[in-house]
């Protein structure tokens, strides 16, 4: 009997292959594969042998010695005498002698001079307009005329759509190779995450209760504080800006703005636009309303209670006391003084509107009727359309009665070749049995015969489809 073969064995157009080198999810098995294109059309030599590999091997040493509870900070360690830091005495506040010498630079080196307003540059804004109406219509649509051009008909062909009558049912690679099995979970070498308690009992003591010395503090250097003594002389309420500042002398300075003057006119008011004169007004249907739904209330009484009523528990709190000082506010009972520097110093001028100034019109104006006749309907003169002469040769069919010569080199020396299926493409070959799957995911199949016989359970139809 002969051994069984794996389908890529079986395979005779080279399309369908077993999948090599997997993840090994079935066993523990160590038996490499070694069925590869490489293997089967490169031959092996047996002289020389693969060079060794010098990475080291990652494995887990484990140390079997006891472990030191000392650590490189125990060791290196060296404990120092504590010297106590010397306590730098507060000095007393003694406050200097004299007056502030209120004088600046600006003060002594700064000199008044006289200042006039500065008078504009930019010239004022004419504009010209003109009394008469514009002409709107364009030269092109004024000489444009349309031509009566009839559309051509398409000579595209319509192709109608027909879903196909017979049912698709292609398997493809996956699900022919593919073989569902049980997955054998792995073994968990992880320790148990549970905490384990001693009977020793706990060691409160700590280096800091046992070493730590309570020293008494020194009393704290308190200021005394100072008793206010209110000045005997009155206070002078000049700034630096009033008592320096002196108002010039100067006139006052002349606006140069123009009086607003009314500019009217006799002449009657015409109201007819050029929009209302050519957009006529039309009949506009009114919008159509939609009813609103009257409102039904729903039937019941409204539960107004909410959780936060139901389970609040009210406590008595009295109200947080404020932390803000109180503060100690002057009142007075003089009035409020609100002149200010500058509305003593600087005072509204009085200014009068200049006149428009106008430019005389030296083109007097048209009289009469305007004639919208332009330069181009003046001069332009219509002439008749001469088509150009085609020279391109009539489209005629010439009749002829000898019989078509149908007759190809492919049609009379093409000879039909039977057409082969390879036996992969099948979920059973035919001619094979199933024997098993190894661990690499190959099907090995028995034949019964060295021939497909027709009379098999799977007999070969005329087209199949190939999965690639």
């Amino acid at each position: 009997m002969k051994p069984p073969r794996c389908l890529c064995e079986i395979c005779t157009c080279g399309r369908h292959r077993c999948p090599h080198k997997p993840t090994r999810i079935y066993d523990n098995g160590q038996q490499p594969c070694l069925t590869t294109e490489y293997v089967e059309k490169y031959p092996k030599y047996s002289n020389i042998s693969p060079p060794r590999s010098l990475k080291p091997k990652q494995e887990y040493q484990v140390h079997h010695g006891r472990m030191e509870g000392i650590t490189t900070f125990k060791s290196d360690y060296l404990p120092y005498d504590i010297v106590k830091r010397p306590f730098q005495v507060q000095e007393e506040y003694k406050p200097k002698t004299g007056e502030i010498e209120l004088g600046t630079t600006y003060q002594k080196d700064y000199n008044a001079h006289k200042i006039q307003p500065v008078t504009l540059v930019k010239p004022l804004e004419r504009k010209h307009t003109t009394g008469g109406k514009l002409d709107t219509i364009p030269t092109y649509q004024d000489d444009y005329r349309s031509w009566e051009v009839q559309r051509r008909e398409p000579s595209k062909v319509e192709h109608i759509y027909h879903p196909p009558t017979e049912k698709f049912g292609n398997s493809t690679t996956f699900q022919d190779d593919f073989v569902p099995r049980e997955l054998n979970p792995r073994q968990s070498f992880k320790p148990p995450c549970v905490a384990k308690l001693s009977d020793v009992p706990f060691d409160s003591a700590t280096s800091h209760r046992t070493s730590y010395i309570v020293h008494q503090l020194e009393p704290k250097f308190i200021r005394s504080k100072e008793q206010y003594k209110p000045s005997n002389q009155p206070f002078e309420d000049l700034t630096t800006h009033r008592n320096d500042f002196k108002g010039l002398p100067g006139q006052l300075a002349k606006s140069c703005k123009p009086e607003n003057a009314k500019v009217g006119s006799n002449a009657h008011f015409n109201g007819v636009t050029e929009f209302q004169d050519r957009f006529q007004p039309w009949l506009v249907s009114l919008p159509v309303v939609r009813k609103r739904k009257e409102y039904v209330p729903p039937p019941g009484n409204m539960d107004f209670n909410s959780t936060s009523h139901l389970d609040y528990i009210k406590h008595d709190i009295s109200p947080a006391v404020p932390m803000r000082p109180v503060s100690n506010g002057r009142r007075t009972n003089a009035p409020f003084q609100g002149n200010t520097t500058t509305k003593e110093d600087f005072k509204a001028w009085g200014s009068c509107r200049q006149e428009i100034t106008k430019k005389q019109q030296e083109i007097p104006r048209p009289t009469g009727k305007f004639y919208d006749l332009t330069t181009f309907k003046s001069h332009y003169i219509p002439h008749q359309i001469i088509p150009a002469q085609s020279f391109k040769p009539v489209h005629d069919i010439v009749p002829n009665s000898a019989p078509f010569q149908d007759e190809t080199m492919y049609h009379a020396e093409y000879t039909p070749k039977k057409q082969e299926i390879c036996p992969a493409n099948y979920p059973s070959p035919p001619g094979y049995v199933y024997v098993n799957t190894d661990s690499h995911g190959h099907k090995f199949f028995r034949q019964l015969t060295p021939e497909f016989s027709e009379s098999n359970s799977n007999p070969i139809p005329k087209e199949v489809a190939v999965v690639s």
